[in-house]
């Protein structure tokens, strides 16, 4: 019997196994911190030095206090008084005080006025890229609930509607009704119109006018029942075989799923064009308009289907392939580019079917793409391909429960979204750190192992 030989995988649970020590040095290699650094830099050369040790107090709070899952800023001040070691690891020197809760609060205040921690996100997905560690992958795209630090509000009770008229409107009704329909449309928010209107917007415009209040938000279980919660959500696009994060957002927790896909897409499209090769998403992110981003950003659209009332399609069985006469369904056989129509050739059961030379079975079946983009996606809903495809869509939800069992997105210790918005970048920040120092510690055990 053959021996096999397993590669030797450097996993991210190896990482935290290892000394301190080595572990911060792992970790803040992969950090850029100019982009954060300067916030704090002295606007003039006059006046007393800073007293604080700025560089050591960031490596600290992103790095140290989400590794180490210290859950306070209190717990963080205490152990940098009382464990030396610790406070080496994280940059301080023997002559610097130890920052106060206050000094950190500022610092976090400051911070969020700035999209510096974005900048460095992109910076080290950008070296990632560079590296090797991201190549031609796809997209898989997910969202995630943390609670809110603030105190729940009930929702507003909704007033019932005054009862309608009976019989239909006069002129002068009619006009009067349309114009305060135009009115309430002119005054929703970006975010409260219908999703199609977010497809013309650009990533920037769309990511500054995302909500992040804390609201009540509501999804099913595994059991199919209702479950609610008072905080955000987390919308996470992950590299489907590296398990980076190559864009995220967070949102209030009412925000629809649909809606947040397409800034991220759009992030991803302005950032690294034409590096992905499809979106892969489960059947809460099934509309139109996600459909269409995909298209226009020249990605295959791997989405679960959800019927959401729609009776059965004559001519096409569940998963949308033709069918003939008698209700074979059609086999998915390539995509044309150009004329972006899907071609089907014979079912098996035509080899012994009496009417395979009948003049009402066909050989070929094309079907145009832009009939529903829906239903007929690429690769099509019932091959091979699409179905492994929509396998690796686990690598979102493995990287979320990352999130929440290691990296603490559970434990936000602030009020307010400006500043849980910083708890979220600072939590995916490290993810992706911790996720780059293991992949450069395998590469070199790899070269360690070939040179020997």
């Amino acid at each position: 019997m053959p021996i096999i030989r397993q590669d030797n995988l450097f996993d991210m649970q190896e990482l935290f196994e290892m000394a301190p020590t080595h572990r911060f040095n792992a970790i803040f290699s992969t950090l850029e911190l100019g982009p954060l650094l300067r916030i704090f830099d002295k606007k003039t050369h006059r006046g007393a030095p800073r007293e604080l040790n700025t560089g050591a107090m960031i490596y600290s709070l992103i790095a140290a206090r989400v590794v180490e899952r210290i859950p306070t800023i209190k717990r963080l001040v205490k152990r940098l008084g009382q464990d030396p070691f610790f406070r080496f690891d994280c940059g301080f020197l023997l002559s610097d005080d130890v920052p106060s809760e206050s000094s950190y609060s500022r610092m976090i205040s400051a911070i969020s006025e700035t999209d510096a921690l974005a900048v460095i996100q992109d910076v080290l997905v950008a070296q990632a890229i560079q590296e090797g560690f991201i190549t031609e992958e796809s997209l898989a795209i997910d969202a995630t609930h943390f609670e809110a630090r603030d105190k729940a509000i009930a929702s507003p009770k909704k007033e019932k509607p005054a009862p309608k008229k009976p019989g239909r409107k006069s002129k002068d009704e009619r006009e009067k009704w349309l114009t305060e329909q135009k009115a309430a449309e002119e005054a929703k928010t970006l975010y409260e119109k219908e999703m199609i209107h977010l497809l013309d917007e650009s990533a920037d415009t769309l990511a500054c006018e995302m909500p992040t209040d804390p609201k009540w938000g509501i999804k099913k279980n595994s059991d199919g029942k209702n479950t609610f919660w008072f905080g955000y959500k987390a919308h996470l696009a992950v590299s489907t075989e590296s398990q980076y994060i190559v864009s995220g957002l967070m949102s209030s927790g009412s925000l629809n799923d649909g809606k947040a896909a397409i800034p991220l897409l759009k992030q991803v499209d302005a950032r690294w064009p034409d590096r992905f090769q499809a979106g892969i998403m489960d059947k809460g992110y099934d509309y139109k308009a996600v459909y269409e981003q995909l298209r226009r950003m020249n990605l295959q659209a791997v989405i679960a289907y959800n019927r959401r009332q729609e009776g059965e399609v004559l001519g096409f069985n569940e998963q949308f392939a033709p069918t003939c006469v008698r209700e074979h369904a059609y086999r998915y056989d390539s995509f044309d580019a150009k004329y972006e129509t899907l071609k089907y050739t014979r079912p098996h059961e035509c080899a012994t079917c009496p009417l395979q030379h009948d003049s009402l079975c066909q050989k070929v079946v094309k079907i145009k793409r832009s009939i529903d983009l829906r239903k007929h996606t690429v690769p099509a809903r019932s091959s091979i391909k699409w179905a492994i495809a929509y396998k690796t869509r686990g690598a979102v939800e493995r990287v979320n429960a990352y999130l929440k069992e290691l990296f603490d997105l559970n434990n936000v210790r602030h009020r307010t979204g400006k500043k849980a918005k910083i708890h979220f970048q600072l939590v995916t920040l490290v993810y992706n750190a911790c996720r780059m120092a293991a992949d450069r510690l395998k590469r070199a055990n790899d070269m360690n192992q070939a040179a020997a």
